[in-house]
């Protein structure tokens, strides 16, 4: 009787270790999956930030070749002190050759989330996303009133339809360059040539021409 009771405190016994023993290693796994899941917020702050397009890009998109680029920033005689603002920024070329070239600091404004991730990327491998922003924003509700050198490659409506915008935003002196359109009436300062591609400057007036203040940007 004496044998038969022990043995059943034994069996009990080692069903109870059991038992704690598959509770504890249950417990180490939950834990160790806890630790190692990412932080909801630490993967919001880690991915690159856009938005559902607001409306259709007004132009479709065609890269400025480098050529161009490099033209654009010698004509506005661009510098490390300069703010640049490209208006419809694509992949970012224009504000990242500036940075690398020049140590400008610069922002890209465009609609199309895709251009925006692209330009990012393109900064990293560039190694100037300490001096280049690109946002994802529509260019004729943007503020780009700091800038002292605005570069575009749009279309001559959308030229003149930003103009008024850019009389009314920028300071007497910032610099302006158009790959490819001009201005309507405001005529270019310079007009330069590059393989065969139109290259236009202009610089804000201390005072708006008469005929030019009617405009205004929709």
């Amino acid at each position: 009787m004496q044998l038969r009771s022990l043995l059943k405190v034994l069996v009990a016994s080692v069903s109870i270790g059991s038992l704690i023993l598959a509770g504890c290693t249950a417990q180490q796994e939950t834990s160790g999956q806890t630790e190692s899941s990412p932080n909801v917020q630490e993967v919001q702050q880690t991915t690159p930030t856009t938005k559902p397009q607001e409306r259709e890009p007004d132009v479709v998109y065609v890269p400025t070749p480098q050529e161009v680029v490099d033209k654009m920033l010698e004509v506005a005689k661009v510098g490390k002190n300069d703010i640049l603002y490209d208006l419809g920024s694509g992949d970012g070329r224009i504000p990242i050759t500036a940075a690398k070239k020049f140590g400008t600091r610069g922002y890209g404004i465009d609609i199309n989330p895709e251009r925006i991730r692209e330009a990012n990327e393109n900064a990293k491998k560039a190694g100037v996303t300490d001096k280049v922003q690109f946002m994802q924003q529509d260019l004729f509700k943007s503020d780009f009133s700091k800038a002292t050198v605005v570069t575009l490659y749009l279309l001559p409506e959308l030229n003149v339809k930003l103009r008024s915008q850019l009389f009314k935003q920028l300071k007497p002196g910032t610099r302006i360059v158009s790959h490819a359109f001009d201005m309507g009436e405001w005529k270019p300062e310079k007009t330069l040539q590059v393989d065969g591609r139109t290259v236009y400057y202009w610089t804000i007036p201390k005072q708006i021409p008469a005929n030019l203040r009617s405009t205004s940007s929709k």
